[in-house]
């Protein structure tokens, strides 16, 4: 069977004053229909750059990305943006990703109104049913972000990406800055809606211990290179590189 996601030799590279500078450099990774494939590695190693080149939020300077078939990387403005209503993304932090003048309904429905989802009223049904799919009150739709904690914005930008209707999910470093608990609930939640929709997920991670509880696979990227890349259970028992030995050995151990 085809991945859903084929990335090929992908490389991003930035300006800085000593010229350019290479923050991924030819990348190649496959995620299957249906998966979690978590992309993980310490800061600086290139992640959260290829999970935007994916999307085209930068443009990679060299390699293929292709999505179900389509060339992502020869697409002009108005098929990208329709490209777009199936690959979304959850940044890392809500608070910087959700406009602060606009209401939750507002936010949520945006997308929809954009790519003309539904009538004005359908969209409104839209909005209420999303919230509720979240964990919020559909009576939240008129407060504006501010009014809610870390975690009920994350649930506000994850209805936000869903009102789409995607097919291809980037969650990028999506629940690192959650406490405990709270965390928790938001994996539960991610694992809820992605049963229920049939969603694929990249998920960015530099936590192991989460990665662990959700990703189907993981891939390890260190300087801009997929290094490592297993199914989860064997990547935890069996790291094929020392850098991915490392990474394991970083991950703290309970007392008791």
């Amino acid at each position: 069977m085809n991945p859903l996601l084929d990335v090929r030799g992908l490389v991003v590279e930035y300006a800085s004053r000593r010229g350019r500078l290479r923050a991924v450099d030819g990348a190649s990774l496959q995620v299957a229909r249906g998966e979690t494939l978590a992309l993980v590695g310490e800061s600086g190693s290139g992640k959260t750059s290829l999970g935007r080149a994916i999307l085209r939020l930068v443009e990679p300077a060299a390699g293929a990305v292709t999505f179900d078939g389509t060339d992502v990387r020869s697409l002009d403005r108005e098929p990208l943006r329709r490209m777009r209503r199936r690959m979304q993304v959850v940044f890392q932090d809500p608070a910087a990703s959700l406009d602060p003048r606009m209401t939750v309904g507002r936010i949520v429905r945006e997308g929809i109104d954009v790519h003309a989802i539904a009538n004005a009223r359908e969209a409104d049904a839209r909005v209420e049913r999303l919230l509720l799919d979240v964990g919020l009150d559909p009576a939240d739709a008129s407060r504006h972000p501010h009014e809610f904690s870390g975690g009920q914005r994350q649930r506000v930008a994850i209805a936000r990406a869903l009102a789409v209707e995607p097919d291809f999910v980037v969650l990028d470093e999506a629940v690192s800055a959650l406490d405990a608990v709270v965390r928790e609930q938001v994996l539960d939640l991610l694992a809820a809606l992605q049963a229920a929709r049939g969603l694929t997920y990249l998920f960015i991670a530099h936590d192991l211990a989460t990665v662990r509880r959700i990703a189907t696979r993981v891939a390890v990227m260190h300087r801009g290179r997929i290094v490592e890349c297993a199914p989860t259970n064997d990547l935890f028992a069996a790291p094929a590189t020392a850098y991915t030995h490392s990474l394991l050995a970083a991950i703290p151990r309970t007392p008791w």
